[in-house]
């Protein structure tokens, strides 16, 4: 029988420096999990007028799912946002905000816009500013000005690169302009009709810094594609080549993947996390009442 009690005991375990990898079996078991994993954080937080929860957040195809979840919890009356603050990891440096593949555009017609959180506590970079590097210094001072992040929320590249921290960026980078490599605007060309001329050169994004800031971070990887940057994150050492591989430093960071993306890793790995599902799992059920 599961008491609460056990559950104090595994809620307080995140107090000491660990680093959890949660395996599943598809996307859409990693997305459920890593929603019911946000509404469980939010819940335990206990939000309200004077105490906002402050979640970071990516865009991109993978954690589309988990939003789908989330909204799909507010709709049914088990998760509210108007006490929830928003800080998202990136932009591109001269899209309209309205333009369709601006993260402003992606954001809103993904998830803001279905759920209850409030315009002004939704904060994305704008890549428009007329001083770009003040709209960064800017964004972490709101940060700050929140309370820091509770949750920071991140998806990776098959080269191991969290929102535009490319290979080689500073471990310990903030907020700023990053000129895009020519491997990312190739990547993206097929969101911009497949011609490289329309892609962005440039980017606002969060540092690997900011993002250690946060009081805990989760990390969603997902397709064999990423198989090998996941290998990298967890199973070697620290390297600003794969500037995901810094969160093995954080106190509190948690990769969720699917089967794919262990193909990989050491079996020993594996074998070790599978053993650990009893208790992640434990993690995202509602405790018990008192």
């Amino acid at each position: 029988m599961f008491l609460f009690d056990d559950y104090e005991c595994i809620r307080q375990s995140w107090s000491v420096r660990q680093m959890r990898l949660v395996i599943l079996d598809s996307y859409d078991d990693v997305s459920l999990w890593a929603a019911k994993y946000v509404r469980r954080r939010i819940l335990d937080f206990n939000p309200g007028p004077d105490r906002y929860f402050t979640l970071g957040l990516p865009t991109g195809s993978t954690p589309l799912g988990m939003y789908k979840k989330l909204i799909e919890f507010h709709n049914a009356g088990k998760l509210c946002f108007k006490y929830v603050k928003t800080f998202n990891m990136d932009e591109y440096v001269g899209l309209q905000r309205n333009h369709p593949e601006s993260y402003h555009t992606f954001m809103w017609q993904n998830f803001f816009k279905h759920i209850d959180i409030q315009p002004e506590n939704a904060h994305i970079l704008d890549g428009n500013a007329p001083d770009t590097v003040k709209e960064c210094d800017e964004f972490e001072n709101k940060i700050k000005e929140s309370g820091g992040i509770e949750l920071f929320i991140g998806g990776i590249g098959p080269d191991g690169h969290i929102a535009f921290n490319e290979p080689g960026s500073s471990l310990v980078s903030r907020t700023r302009v990053k000129t895009l490599n020519q491997d990312t605007i190739q990547a993206n060309a097929r969101f911009f009709d497949g011609e490289i001329s329309k892609v962005p050169t440039e980017a606002l994004t969060v540092g690997v810094g900011t993002v250690m800031d946060a009081r805990e971070v989760m990390i969603l990887i997902t397709g064999a594609h990423k198989s090998f940057a996941l290998h990298k994150a967890i199973e070697e050492g620290i390297n600003h080549m794969w500037t995901v591989s810094a969160f093995q430093q954080h106190p509190k960071t948690i990769f969720i993947c699917d089967e794919d993306a262990t193909l990989e890793l050491r079996v020993k790995t594996v074998k070790y996390f599978n053993g650990l599902m009893h208790v992640h799992n434990k993690l995202v059920e509602d405790p018990p009442e008192k």
